[in-house]
Parts: C-alpha cells; structure tokens; sequence
C-alpha cells in the first residue's frame, strides 16, 4: 500500500509539473499609435449612437465661448505670455474677494495647456487650469518675499505678476530682485495672491509656509479655472480681447 501510495505521489508530481509553463521575459518593445481624425473614416454607428447623448453633455459645458485671446499663448521658462497671464488675472479678480495684493505667483507646473489665438471656451480654460487649486490671499514680510523669490529663480522661474522684476543667473541664483520699481523692504509686509497648493509651500517655494493672515476660501467657485473664465468672461462684456507679453519680469543674466 506504501509503495502504491508512493508511485502515485510521484505521478501527480509528474503531472503538475508537465502543466506548468515557465515564462520568461526576453525582450521588450513598443509603438506609438497616433489617434486621429483618420480614425474617424468609418466611425461604428452603434458606439456613436452610445456616446451621443454624453458628447451632447460635455459639449454643453465645454463648448461655450467665453473670451478671446490675441494671439498665441504658452507657458515657459522663465517668462513667458502665459505665466504672465494668469498672475496678472489673480490680481485683477482680487477685488471679487475684497483683496488688493502687492504681486501675484502661479506656478508654471500648473500651467497643462496653451490658449490658441481666436476663441477661448471653457474647455479650453478647463485644459489649462484642470486641477482643484483654489485662489487664496496671505501676507509675508519682505524678508520672506527676497527668500520667495529666490526660490523662484532657484526654480529658473515661476509665474509672476506686473511689476515683479527678478534678475536670476543660469544656475538659478536670484541677483535682484524689485518690486513695482522698488527695491524689496525686509521688514514690510507683502499682500500675496497664489494658489492654495502652493500657499502649503508645494514646488519648492517653502517661503510660503511663514505666511500670515491667509485668506483661503474653499468653495468650488474659487478654483483657479473658474477665477480665469470669470475673468474671460468680463473682458468679453467689455468688448476686450485678451492680450499678454513678454516683458521682463524674469531675465536671465
């Protein structure tokens, strides 16, 4: 009876191991598939007809115009129309919040999209300001604002407001820096707009973190895109086309 049991033991062994395949991982390779419109030649009428209703839905809420920009706008490092843009909305739309704040700092990692000239829609204010960051106002000395934006240049640059004025190396060391002509006073206080994900001292701007007086409501209503459609959405009440530039707030030297 052992030696029956045995031979058995053996035999489901045998089997087992005839049952399993050993894989091995030799090599690794990879393709781009372009998704375009030429996809589009012989769309399938059951999937179009599925998506309909929810295409109709988004379009509804991404679709509608909301203002105008001038020509072309980007974001990049360490000045560009864009990341002038937005700073300068925030310092604007400020007046919503009973706020009237010396600069302004938007991160350019927030920035995930460009505004083509013409036409700007909620969805494509929605494809550059896509996260939940909210406005939100606080206070630093002088002190702090000379460290702020030395982190900005160790960064090679940051989104700031008109009247801002960093001289930064290539290195990302700050040479100077002047605010609205002057020179920064260490021992002033500073009103700042931003965003509250870097009020937290998120992307290296730890500066942040010795903020006083913060001023940062939570409402959906205050997310960044909501601040810059509502600001879109003024300046086409009033027959204005949206213009930025380049014009020297961050240089390289």
């Amino acid at each position: 009876m052992k030696k029956y049991l045995i031979i058995l033991a053996a035999a489901s062994g045998m089997m087992l191991t005839a049952c399993t395949t050993h894989y091995k991982l030799t090599n690794v390779s990879r393709t781009r598939i372009l998704v375009d419109k030429t996809y589009d030649a012989n769309p399938d009428a059951k999937a179009m007809a599925f998506l309909a209703p929810y295409k109709q839905k988004v379009d509804s809420i991404m679709g509608p115009v909301v203002g105008e920009v001038a020509h072309n706008m980007a974001a990049s490092r360490p000045e560009s129309d864009l990341s002038n843009l937005l700073p300068d909305i925030f310092i604007y739309m400020a007046k919503n919040y009973g706020e009237k704040p010396d600069f302004a700092v938007y991160n350019m990692g927030g920035i995930r999209s460009a505004f083509a000239k013409g036409k700007v829609t909620y969805g494509d204010v929605l494809d550059v300001a896509p996260f939940e960051n909210k406005i939100c106002f606080l206070t630093l000395t002088g002190e702090k604002v000379k460290e702020l934006f030395a982190q900005i240049a160790k960064r090679g640059g940051e989104g700031v407001s008109k009247g801002v004025e960093l001289v930064i190396t290539k290195d990302g060391q700050l040479v100077s820096a002047r605010l609205n002509g002057k020179e920064i006073d260490p021992s002033a206080k500073y009103r700042v707009t931003t965003i509250d994900y870097l009020a937290q001292g998120n992307d290296g701007l730890v500066a942040f973190k010795s903020a006083t007086d913060l001023n940062s409501p939570q409402e959906d209503s205050n997310n960044a895109r909501y601040v810059i459609r509502d600001y879109f959405q003024e300046m086409m009440k009033q027959g204005i086309v949206v213009d930025a530039k380049v014009e020297g707030r961050i240089v390289i030297k």
